[in-house]
């Protein structure tokens, strides 16, 4: 029964993970277009492209990189990748919920990013502020999905190792491989040695 949960379980993981990757190929391929957008916009001037394009390509990357860890600790089902996904996966959640809480808190939440001397970056956020509702959703999907990943992660710790021995009857084994089940009477005895009659 634990194998077949802890199957289901791997599935889940597995499955949730993809839908982070795709996530995460789209931030790539949105600041890959941007980057497009900004080579045109400038043309043939050595402006470097703004912070936030990098940022995004760093997200997707990174969200990439996570998943992938996802899907290795979710087939092995090892202690160490599953912890390691763990950290991974909650210090992204603290980083999304730190921004979050100073973009929500700080009034001056502008002045903690760098400044953007061409002014694209209040450009991206006219486009979050028109399409603000959509926006929204999307955050609350990737933290949602973080967080199912991060339950899935733990349940999956939590059934055990991968390999497992179930004693359901002494009889299936032999007293050499468990010997503390039975009255385990040795092969030899110990004592005087035993003479033939002459």
């Amino acid at each position: 029964m634990t194998r077949m949960v802890r199957i289901c379980i791997q599935s889940l993981l597995k499955l949730v993970n993809s839908f982070l990757a795709m996530f995460g190929m789209g931030m790539i391929l949105y600041g890959i277009w941007m980057i497009r957008a900004w080579h045109r916009q400038i043309h043939d001037s050595d402006y470097p492209a703004p912070w936030f394009i990098y940022t995004m390509l760093g997200l997707g990357v990174t969200f990439c990189v996570i998943t992938c860890s996802g899907h290795i600790a979710a087939e092995t089902a090892n202690g160490c990748c599953l912890y390691c996904y763990l950290v991974f996966v909650v210090f992204l959640l603290m980083l999304e919920g730190a921004v979050t809480m100073d973009v929500f808190l700080n009034r001056n939440w502008e002045e903690d990013f760098p400044k953007d001397p061409r002014g694209n970056f209040n450009e991206f956020k006219d486009f979050i502020k028109e399409n603000f509702d959509m926006c929204k959703w999307v955050g609350l999907s990737i933290v949602s999905l973080q967080g199912l990943c991060t339950v899935f992660a733990l349940v999956l710790k939590g059934l055990g190792p991968h390999r497992e021995r179930y004693y359901d009857s002494d009889e299936e084994y032999t007293l050499d491989e468990v010997p503390l089940l039975r009255n385990y009477q040795p092969a030899y005895v110990v004592g005087a040695p035993v003479y033939g009659t002459r």
